[in-house]
């Protein structure tokens, strides 16, 4: 690739915003270290110049390399040297790295595409310049979350391109890798949620609490507040309206899960799902009027569990599976009102992976309009579920504003399924 006058330019600009950053914190600290905002801009000129000497080979520019690595080698060795003699630990590698970095940005402006130059030097200041909040984060973050990040690494980035993408069985259509690419959706809109809860969940009470928890499990949700609520009578009122907005952002997580593998039965579905989330939040909009601050204690009760760890993995992907299969028969023989009859039994459970069955194709024949009037009949069972889980925590008196809230959206999902309104 020929250097062009804006390949230059990126190079001097990243390389000068990457010299900024690095004097900013060093001055800061009234600490002395080499590079800086003159010294990465040569860097890079040097690296880029060398660079073109031989861009095939690369031979001239290898050698720069070795000599700037020989330099921080001695560098490094001094500072091990002071500091052992001071009988401090100031030593630290991300300076050599950065000059290294600084080198490299030479060849990479002018030879890769802008991105890759862009991304390299926003990351590396980014990652420089928030040190001390990501030591603190890695403080707070346990073992065990490393633990699970690494599984949800194993479950999207090797178990998913391993499983086939045929149908293995007559039984249903949906083949493995649709069964756990649909773990995968869930399983990252919740992770996310939890993580959310679990590291950034505001200081003070607000329904911000109640909405990442109806984008984790609006079900486990209500239980936490109404468990809540008959702890403590404060709690009452917002216990009530966040259990309403709980389930108003379940329309909306179902929306989403459903976008990702089928557009349009999301196209048909978005305005009564919008709806049915409007209506929600107005009504724990009213019950929230009355509310007091939602104490810490429900912020850690809400984010006890993780939603990834395998045992509940290997579940979900089981129960899809039982999900298709009893849908595929469903279907055959009983046709409509089958479908529909198996969408209010599964709602009193986990209604995602029949959603995600019914998005991914695992029912044939079925018009989008009849897919729609089934996962609505499926939401609506939901709510009658976590109307009983209120009664069953709260007490029939204190939940009962929650289970007029819960059927009245329940009865508004099936007047929706029933009438005319998706077609």
């Amino acid at each position: 690739m020929a250097p062009t006058v804006a390949g230059f330019a990126l190079l001097l600009g990243l390389s000068f915003f990457l010299g900024l950053a690095f004097e900013e914190v060093y001055t800061r600290a009234g600490e002395r270290r080499p590079g800086g905002i003159r010294t990465f801009p040569i860097l890079a000129l040097g690296g880029g110049m060398l660079y073109l000497l031989d861009p095939q080979r690369l031979l001239p520019f290898t050698g720069g390399l070795l000599v700037l690595g020989a330099q921080l080698v001695v560098y490094y060795a001094r500072r091990i040297a002071e500091s052992d003699a001071e009988g401090r630990a100031d030593v630290e590698l991300v300076v050599p790295a950065l000059n290294l970095l600084a080198y490299l940005l030479g060849a990479i402006a002018l030879a890769a595409p802008p991105w890759v130059a862009i991304t390299t030097t926003v990351a590396a200041v980014l990652l420089f310049t928030l040190r001390e909040g990501l030591h603190a984060l890695a403080q707070r973050v346990e073992l065990r979350e490393i633990i699970t990040t690494g599984q949800f690494l194993i479950l999207t980035g090797i178990v998913l391109p391993l499983l086939p993408n045929e149908p293995v069985t007559t039984l249903t259509t949906i083949t493995p890798r649709q069964a756990w690419l649909a773990l995968v959706a869930v399983s990252t809109i919740s992770y996310a949620s939890y993580l959310v809860q679990r590291f950034l969940a505001p200081a003070e009470g607000e329904l911000g609490t109640a909405v990442l928890g109806g984008l984790y499990s609006s079900t486990a949700t209500t239980v936490v507040l109404a468990r809540q609520a008959k702890a403590d009578p404060a709690m009452l009122h917002r216990a009530r309206a966040g259990i309403t907005l709980a389930t108003g952002i379940m329309y909306l997580r179902v929306l989403a899960v459903v976008a990702v593998f089928n557009l349009a039965l999301a196209k048909i579905l978005a305005p009564s799902l919008v709806g049915l989330f409007a209506v929600g939040a107005v009504i724990a909009a009213v019950q929230h009027r009355r509310a007091q601050p939602i104490a810490e204690a429900i912020r850690r009760e809400v984010k006890v569990r993780n939603p990834l760890e395998l045992g509940a993995a290997a579940l979900f992907a089981a129960l899809f599976v039982v999900v298709s299969i009893a849908s595929a028969w469903v279907v055959k023989d009983f046709g409509t009102t089958g479908i529909f009859a198996l969408a209010a039994i599964v709602g009193v459970s986990d209604i995602d992976p029949f959603v995600l069955n019914l998005a991914q194709g695992g029912v044939a024949g079925m018009s989008l309009p009849t897919l729609g009037s089934a996962i609505l009949i499926a939401a609506a069972s939901n709510n009658v579920l976590k109307a009983g889980y209120a009664v069953a925590f709260a007490g029939w008196r204190a939940s009962l504003p929650s289970v007029a809230a819960l059927a009245f959206l329940a009865a508004a999902s099936l007047a929706i399924a029933v009438l005319p309104v998706l077609r």
